[in-house]
Parts: C-alpha cells; sequence; structure tokens
C-alpha cells in the first residue's frame, strides 16, 4: 500500500485504459490481498481521483491528503465491492464521501474554470468575469477580488450543496452520474443545485 499512496505525488500524461475484463481480474485479484493489482488499479484512476481533490482544497500537498484517504479508505473496503456493480461508480462515491468530510471541517475551495452545461446551456460561472491573470496590474487586482469573492460564496453552501455544484460544474458530470454517486435521484440532485445557484446568485449577483 505504502507504493501506491507514492502515486499521489504524481499525475499520469493520460489516464490508463483496461477492458472490463481486464479491470475485473485486478480488482479479483486485489481482493484476494495483490498489492500489485491493487496498485494497477490506482495507476487507472489516480489522475481523475487527484484532479477531483485539487478542484476541492487549495494546495497540492492538501490534495495528495485527500487522495491518499481516499485510495486508504479503497484499500481497507475493495474485499467488500460487490462485483456486478461499476468499480469507477464505487470509487468516485469513495471520493465524494472523503472531499465532503473535508469539506465540512474547512471552508475554502481552488477556484477552475466551468465547462459548458447540459444542452448547451452557459454554466453559472461562465457568467462571472474571468479571474484568470492579466497584464493590467489593475485588472489583475480586481480578477483576485472576484476569486476571492467566490470563494467566499462557495463557502457559504452547505457541503452536499457544494459538492453537488463541483461535480456538475467542475467536473463536467450530468444530474444522473451525479445521483448514482450520491446515491440518491436525479431530481434531488437537481432541487440541490438549484439552491446552491440561488445562494451564489445572491451574494454573486453584482458580478454577473
Amino acid at each position: 500500500m505504502e507504493g501506491c499512496l507514492e502515486l499521489a505525488g504524481h499525475i499520469p500524461e493520460r489516464p490508463r485504459q483496461l477492458s472490463g475484463g481486464d479491470e475485473l481480474a485486478l480488482i479479483r485479484r486485489a481482493q484476494g490481498g495483490d498489492p500489485e493489482a491493487f496498485e494497477a488499479l490506482v495507476r487507472v484512476y489516480d489522475q481523475n481521483v487527484l484532479r477531483l481533490t485539487l478542484q476541492v482544497v487549495h494546495s497540492q500537498e492538501e490534495a495528495r491528503d485527500l487522495y491518499q484517504e481516499t485510495f486508504l479508505k479503497v484499500y481497507r473496503s475493495i474485499r467488500y465491492f460487490r462485483l456486478e456493480a461499476h468499480f469507477s461508480t464505487w470509487l468516485y462515491r469513495v471520493v465524494m464521501n472523503v472531499c465532503l468530510d473535508y469539506l465540512r471541517r474547512q471552508n475554502t475551495r481552488k477556484e477552475v474554470q466551468a465547462p459548458e452545461g447540459e444542452d448547451g446551456q452557459p454554466e453559472y460561472f461562465q457568467t462571472v468575469p474571468d479571474e484568470s491573470p492579466v497584464l493590467d496590474p489593475e485588472r489583475a487586482v480586481h480578477s483576485k477580488e472576484i476569486g476571492r469573492r467566490i470563494q467566499a460564496a462557495l463557502g457559504h453552501l452547505n457541503p452536499r450543496e457544494r459538492m453537488v455544484f463541483e461535480l456538475k460544474h467542475y467536473q463536467g458530470l450530468k444530474l444522473r452520474a451525479i445521483g448514482e454517486l450520491c446515491n440518491t435521484s436525479e431530481q434531488t440532485v437537481k432541487n440541490c443545485l438549484f439552491r446552491a445557484t440561488q445562494k451564489l446568485r445572491l451574494e454573486l449577483g453584482d458580478l454577473v
């Protein structure tokens, strides 16, 4: 397991791909206590897991801590994984729970650019001025202030609203997929996302 956790300091250039049969074989071996099989599974998913944790926290060091906590939980519980289920869904549910626990303890996040929404509709933060660095010092200061405002507003969401918002706007997941991760209905996720967006609009309305 120690060797697996060392992967936290490395993000591969491209995600590794496995066929369904190959992944199932690795899972079976990992469930039987094969550390090399578990490390191979880590290497398949480490990029996506680390990317998500990086978007939740401010620093790579904290992201590695969440990354390690995630895979430690997976390592300890993989023997209970039901082979008829989707391993990726199960894994990302573990990631989500680890991040939710973190968000309950912390009220900070690192802002990133949001992707385009479903049905071609612009996502909320696409209507907020870009906070990326600019050459104009005055604009740079203004952008920094916008970033601070956004982070503060996100900190006022409850952990569940914030994680749903993260998964939708920064991971680009569909509502149905988020519902599967949260073990709830698509409608519940939609309502949670609506509440989060309304709260952010109230706090950041002057920026839109």
